[in-house]
């Protein structure tokens, strides 16, 4: 069978290790191009040496190549700001859009919790790098429990924090926060992201805080351990650094937070 023909948009770190990771290890799509705006930039230059068809004249550039009309799939990994332009333009021409910014145009996606809902979006946006992390654990949480506030923390290292991931942190965690809710099943949502200047660079390390209405702690830890298989199952390494903790919250406690309950609840804390 054929593989089917992507392009990225953006060189930047996510855009260049997409690159990576897809020539090595994908055995469905073909990089058909690398489009960027900056003919210096390091990710155009490696794209070049690994002879992937490549473009710095950006979007338009990308829809004057030669082989733009057998691409079906492009991953836009640039700004926010800059996505709307480009999904505008490339679901126009009948290309699926997977958007790796906080842009939000499409559906949030979530691979093992709702990728069998949107099949067939033209465009969809995969949260955050922190969204992917941890909204896993909050469904799983919400799965076998109401899920009243939850509240996640992201520290990424801050050498692998481009120009355009820092141009976009507001954008991430209120990207991130509406994603707890609308996928995650949690009634409020917060976000927190972390730049660790940490040398050497740290690998990503993510904290998930549930408020559930449930005694039930075992039903979350046993919902909790099959999410985290699942998720490693296309990302290895991901897993628990500890096991899930659980704290009876009293009302008092639980009432100084967003949507907090009068009766209190189980707060479940994930490492």
């Amino acid at each position: 069978m054929s593989k089917v023909k992507a392009a990225i948009i953006g060189t930047g770190n996510i855009g260049t290790d997409l690159m990576i990771k897809l020539m090595r290890n994908s055995d469905l799509l073909e990089l058909a191009a690398f489009v960027g705006i900056d003919p210096a930039s390091d990710g155009l230059k490696r794209a070049e040496k690994l002879g992937v068809p490549v473009t710095a004249e950006g979007i338009d550039g990308l829809r004057q190549m030669p082989g733009y009309g057998d691409i079906a799939v492009v991953f836009d990994a640039t700004s926010a700001k800059a996505h709307a332009r480009h999904s505008e333009l490339l679901t126009a021409d009948g290309k699926r859009v997977v958007d790796l910014t906080p842009a939000a145009i499409g559906p949030y996606v979530v691979p093992t919790v709702n990728i069998s809902t949107h099949l067939d979006a033209a465009n969809v946006n995969m949260v955050t790098c922190g969204g992917q992390a941890t909204i896993p654990i909050v469904a799983a949480v919400s799965r076998v429990a109401p899920v009243r506030y939850a509240e996640i923390v992201a520290s990424i290292s801050s050498r692998s924090a481009g120009p355009g991931t820092r141009a976009n942190i507001d954008e991430f965690t209120e990207t991130t926060s509406r994603a707890i809710c609308e996928v995650g099943g949690a009634e409020e949502g917060k976000a927190i992201i972390i730049l660790n200047p940490a040398e050497p660079p740290l690998v990503m390390r993510d904290t998930v805080y549930c408020l559930a209405q449930t005694d039930d702690a075992e039903a979350i830890r046993a919902s909790v351990e099959d999410m985290v298989e699942s998720v490693r199952a296309y990302v290895p390494g991901y897993r628990l650094k500890q096991e899930v903790q659980f704290e009876r919250i009293g009302p008092n406690a639980a009432a100084g937070l967003p949507g907090g309950p009068a009766e209190g609840g189980l707060k479940v804390s994930v490492f």
